[in-house]
């Protein structure tokens, strides 16, 4: 019994120690590897110059300026945001992520920084007044995200159509009629309308979510680290700010405290 204590003890020391060497890991290197989904503006996107630009990216500068070090981001979409976490490629995601159940049980949550939900794009011209009159239809989602998951529940006649970064791969499918509609989080898909004028929105939205960041599970002390952040973030008035950076001064701000 004695024996069974004491490795037990050394377990949860060790995952402590790994937690707080973490931090101490990306001061001494100088820079911070974070995932950022850079195919959906507002959230993220590339300039002219093909630097990253959007909500998420001023997010992960901010939290750079904070421990006082550089930026390393990598493009993540889908899949590809969790798989990253959990090799250690990234120290965390900064990625348009919606808390699931199915993600939370490999990696962990941050508290939300943003809050959305699944919006549905069509063809001018069809006759879709609900996600059921998807049926029979070719529907673009993002490989492995909570939009895709939406319609196969849902809507199983429908007919998925994958694709990797929903913008630009997703939206140039819209924009070239070979899929009828598409799916996706309403920062991008509100954004999305109004550059296209053949598209329209479905009203609604559906399966509003909690945005946060993605770090490897056994970090507690780099999570509450996280979790300061974030309640500094919203409290000193730079969630605000953002968000008005991106959706205009008139955009609602998303209450987090729900």
């Amino acid at each position: 019994m004695k024996f069974l204590f004491l490795t037990l003890t050394v377990f949860c020391l060790n995952i402590t120690v790994a937690s707080a060497d973490i931090l101490d890991d990306i001061k001494e290197r100088g820079f911070i590897k974070i995932g950022i989904s850079l195919g959906g503006m507002p959230m993220g996107g590339r300039d002219g110059r093909n630097e990253p630009v959007g909500y998420d990216y001023e997010v992960a500068k901010l939290l750079a300026a904070k421990l006082g070090v550089d930026i390393r981001v990598t493009d993540v979409y889908g899949d590809a945001r969790v798989s990253l976490l959990q090799s250690g490629q990234l120290d965390l995601v900064i990625g348009n992520m919606t808390v699931t159940e199915k993600r939370a049980e490999v990696v962990d949550f941050t508290d939300p920084y943003f809050r959305t939900g699944l919006r549905i794009i069509y063809q001018k011209g069809l006759d879709i007044k609900s996600p059921s009159d998807l049926a029979g239809k070719k529907v673009v989602a993002g490989r492995g995200t909570s939009g895709a998951i939406f319609i196969s529940e849902q809507v199983p006649e429908a007919e998925l159509v994958y694709t990797e970064n929903f913008a630009p791969n997703g939206v140039l499918l819209l924009r070239q009629r070979r899929v009828d509609a598409g799916i996706e989080d309403s920062s991008t898909a509100d954004y999305v309308i109004s550059q296209i004028d053949s598209l329209s929105l479905l009203p609604g939205v559906f399966v509003s979510g909690n945005i946060a960041m993605g770090v490897k599970k056994g970090q507690p002390e780099f999570l509450a680290y996280l979790n300061e952040f974030i309640a500094e973030y919203i409290q000193d008035g730079e969630y605000e700010k953002n968000i008005k950076r991106w959706w205009g001064e008139d955009a609602e701000i998303p209450d987090l405290t729900q």
